[in-house]
């Protein structure tokens, strides 16, 4: 396939606030074709067609996440596309084929040699073993919103909370990417679904992708959070609880979840989206206090579910994990959820669009 020229979208550090990396800092460059001489024989150069914007991106961007690439660098976590150039030892992969990244191996979470192949970029650079084929019937927008949100559900509900056909699980936050693929897997696995979210119009894109009920709540205050869901939820299980609950947000929200739980519940910690500042550095982080009180005389199961540190120790299990969430995709089952799709000379349209709450499911730019 002819490769032609491009544009890159680089961050040249770290910046005070998410409002800032977007509107100030983050600029677009010319991307040149990479030089294949310089190459692997086992690299693989893709024609990025579309890229994922996540709030993982805007953590980053700000010195909060956990791991981090050395600015400058390309944001961006995953990308779609298709092969335009491939090394003499790559058996798998032809050039035209339409593929997606594995975000541990390509990217700014991964480590070592391809850490600096961001997804916003026209062109990236990864090894064969850093590249899947795009699941049958998936848009590239589909494709580049697949894997770090599926496996992200797929840990949570199966090696975590041992979801079961017939259980109820509460999904904190479920209008997001992850949100969305854990409801449709939940829903794969034979449990009642019930979401929680602040926007009407954001449970109604989730009652259609799979939920069963919707919760909508307001304010920030833990009494009420906690009243409101406790009595929405007894009412939809007749006053059983569910058996799980997967948390997203944490705050005032995770505290009310968790006194949703029956006798023996499991609580799964995924996320923390409102404790994370938008001022940077990692001293703005301010963590959960859990009620230790409830987890005691409702004898409770308190898990993380950090997929990504697991899955990059046990690597079998995470074979596994991908083997699965792409099986149903070529099943037919998984349906990534994009409501907003931008050209790439766009993107700070569209990650602000992203940063002020206005996507269901994914947000991507399109080079």
């Amino acid at each position: 396939m002819a490769v032609d020229s491009g544009i890159r979208i680089v961050l040249p550090g770290f910046a005070n606030t998410q409002a800032e990396a977007i509107d100030q800092l983050l600029s677009i460059e010319p991307a040149e074709v990479p030089d294949t001489t310089k190459l692997g024989p086992s690299d693989v150069v893709v024609r990025v067609r579309s890229a994922s914007i996540s709030f993982v991106d805007f953590i980053m961007m700000t010195g909060q996440y956990q791991h981090m690439a050395s600015p400058p660098y390309v944001p961006g976590l995953e990308f779609s596309g298709e092969i335009a150039w491939t090394g003499s030892e790559v058996r798998n992969f032809s050039v035209g084929d339409k593929v997606i990244s594995d975000f541990m191996t390509v990217g700014p979470r991964s480590k070592g040699a391809y850490q600096q192949s961001g997804a916003w970029s026209s062109f990236a650079v990864a090894p064969e073993n850093g590249l899947y084929p795009l699941p049958s019937g998936f848009s590239f927008a589909q494709g580049c919103s697949f894997l770090g949100s599926y496996e992200t559900a797929y840990f949570a509900l199966v090696k975590r909370a041992k979801l079961q056909a017939g259980e109820r699980v509460l999904i904190t936050g479920a209008s997001g990417a992850s949100g969305m693929a854990m409801v449709q897997i939940a829903r794969i696995l034979g449990a009642e679904v019930i979401v929680t979210g602040r926007s009407s119009r954001k449970l109604e894109a989730v009652l259609s992708a799979g939920a069963d009920h919707a919760i909508q709540l307001d304010g920030d205050n833990t009494g009420s959070l906690a009243s409101t869901l406790r009595a929405q939820v007894k009412t939809i299980t007749n006053g059983a609880g569910v058996d799980a609950v997967i948390d997203t947000v944490g705050g005032a929200i995770g505290d009310a979840a968790l006194r949703t739980l029956k006798f023996e519940g499991r609580f799964v910690i995924v996320g923390w989206a409102s404790n994370v500042s938008e001022s940077g550095g990692r001293q703005t982080f301010e963590p959960d206090r859990l009620p230790t009180n409830i987890m005691q005389m409702k004898c409770l199961q308190v898990m993380g579910s950090p997929m990504v540190i697991y899955s990059m120790a046990n690597r079998a299990w995470r074979a596994k994990q991908i083997a699965q969430v792409t099986a149903w995709a070529e099943e037919g089952l998984l349906h990534p959820h994009v409501s907003h799709s931008f050209r790439a000379e766009d993107f700070r349209e569209a990650a602000n669009a992203k940063l002020r709450g206005e996507v269901v499911g994914s947000c991507v730019i399109n080079f």
